[in-house]
């Protein structure tokens, strides 16, 4: 017998690093998913865009799911009306908000903005689902918040302020309240249907209501396909199969392990994340108040976690 299979704590210590792992991944992915964002802003309209993005997310959960014979389920009515929910504010309501917005703000002052989603999420769990908020988790999403700003505000202020007017601002706002309510909304899927069915019905909804919003207004613009150069067509590729299929499901699996507050947090690495792409792939210059933001995001991932650490060696030992 092994080690875990004799102890259970341990085990399951294990199993949350790696959803913490995971869900940092998932987090870097999506602060990649704003400098992608902008190298689309001159491309294709925010609907055809979106649209395009997640046709390859449901390319890639129905071929995933059908090279691991793993059939779509057949949810209740109810279930169904959740989905649709699910895929109106996670996917047609945020992708919306996020490419509109990208038009107008910088991926980095965007990804501040997106921040703010693990303090939404922890207080919106604590009023609706009664979810404990202690010390250590306050302090962890205050910490966050914090870094995030001070990355953010550690770059050229003239930038800051050529950002975009307050529309662009308040589109990202936008994102912010639809992955609330993505996040918040899902547990009793998840619990039901699993993270894999969940996020492939509430993709492939929300892709159809932006598809057939993109038909309707007449803005399935082939042509404006044909003319995305390199860049552009990498991005689109890059938002729909890491940054949609990949990262829901492994966000959504974290949801389900740790809950939301533990796991909403993490998006606290988007910004940084931005941030260094920004330098690397945009010509950003990297600061020594950069690297403090980054102490201070990942110390509030701890803090947030903390507890959990605690009890799991408190039962090995």
């Amino acid at each position: 017998m092994n080690q875990s299979s004799i102890n259970p704590a341990l085990s399951g210590e294990r199993g949350d690093l790696a959803v913490y792992c995971k869900l940092a991944v998932v987090a870097m992915i999506w602060g990649a998913t704003f400098v992608a964002g902008r190298y689309l802003a001159g491309g294709p309209s925010p609907l055809l865009a979106a649209s395009l993005r997640f046709l390859l997310a449901s390319l890639a959960l129905l071929g995933f799911m059908a090279v691991a014979r793993i059939p779509l389920a057949r949810p209740s009515l109810r279930q169904f009306g959740q989905l649709a929910l699910l895929g109106f504010f996670g996917i047609f309501f945020y992708n919306l908000c996020f490419f509109l917005g990208l038009q107008q703000v910088n991926a980095s002052r965007a990804s501040l903005i997106v921040a703010l989603n693990p303090a939404l999420i922890g207080l919106a769990s604590w009023a609706l689902f009664k979810e404990r908020l202690g010390r250590h988790k306050l302090l962890g999403i205050g910490l966050c918040l914090g870094g995030a700003a001070l990355v953010i505000c550690s770059r050229d202020p003239a930038a800051l302020s050529q950002a975009g007017g307050w529309h662009g601002d308040l589109l990202i706002l936008g994102c912010v309240l639809g992955w609330g309510v993505y996040s918040l909304f899902s547990r009793s899927l998840n619990q039901s249907l699993g993270p894999l069915q969940t996020v492939t019905y509430s993709i492939l909804l929300g892709t159809l209501m932006l598809c057939t919003t993109t038909l309707a207004r007449g803005k399935f613009d082939l042509q404006a396909v044909a003319r995305l150069d390199l860049a552009q067509g990498l991005s689109l590729g890059y938002l729909g199969i890491l940054g949609s299929a990949l990262a829901y499901i492994w966000y959504y699996d974290g949801l389900r392990r740790i809950g939301a507050t533990r796991s909403g947090v993490f998006i606290a690495l988007n910004p940084l994340t931005a941030v260094i792409l920004g330098a690397l792939l945009l010509g950003e210059q990297l600061s020594l108040l950069m690297g403090l933001g980054a102490v201070l995001i990942l110390g509030g991932i701890y803090q947030c976690n903390k507890p959990l650490a605690s009890r799991g060696k408190k039962a090995i030992l």
